[in-house]
């Protein structure tokens, strides 16, 4: 079983790479080739910074994004997005502007608003609040780094930060988590341990 590590210019390719290896992964391909993408067996999308920069880059890559359609969404091989990676399945992002998401699953990624009670960026150790059943999705505590969130359908879990925030999407064969699995220890760990036992 391979992995293919999308590396679109926009993820912390290092520490996801460690992660998934201390989860079990044995060949782990870290590419920008849309054929390595079309022949993976899973696949993860990682992602820093901002949406559009990131929806810009991985566009960037000729012909990355129709092997992702036809491989997840054609041909049904689990895909795992990450922080950012995550919100780029939204139909649209709000920061500094609109911009198109993958639109796999419905929503829009929004600011979050900063309050007297409630600092942003969203950053530290958060708990994950499963909101319906998911063989990804588990109880218990995740590091978030983010200041913009999800707000759509298929919403796996939610984390609290002046109220629930959208921690974990998906549908079908398709997951994102907007916490770091890589920087959320044994926690993480695990998620990515199911991840790659996962048939969707």
């Amino acid at each position: 079983m391979n992995v293919a590590l999308i590396d679109y210019g926009a993820g912390n390719l290092h520490s996801v790479h460690n992660a998934l290896k201390a989860a079990g992964a044995a060949d782990i391909r870290v590419t920008a080739d849309p054929d390595v993408v079309a022949g993976a067996d899973r696949i993860v999308l990682p992602g820093v910074g901002a949406f559009g920069a990131c929806a810009a880059g991985l566009r960037g890559i000729g012909g990355m994004v129709a092997a992702l359609e036809a491989r997840v969404r054609g041909q049904g091989a689990p895909f795992l997005g990450v922080c950012v990676g995550m919100q780029l399945l939204a139909t649209t992002g709000e920061e500094l502007g609109s911009h198109a998401g993958l639109g796999w699953i419905p929503g829009t990624v929004r600011h979050l608003t900063p309050s007297a009670e409630v600092r942003v960026p969203h950053m530290g150790w958060n708990d994950v609040i499963p909101s319906a059943d998911h063989p990804l999705i588990e109880p218990g505590e995740a590091y978030f780094l983010h200041s913009f969130a999800f707000e759509g359908e298929s919403v796996l879990a939610t984390t609290e930060h002046g109220g629930p925030v959208t921690a974990a999407i998906g549908r079908d064969n398709i997951a994102g988590v907007q916490f770091h699995p890589e920087k959320s220890q044994r926690y993480g760990i695990a998620l990515l341990e199911r991840f790659l036992k996962w048939r969707p």
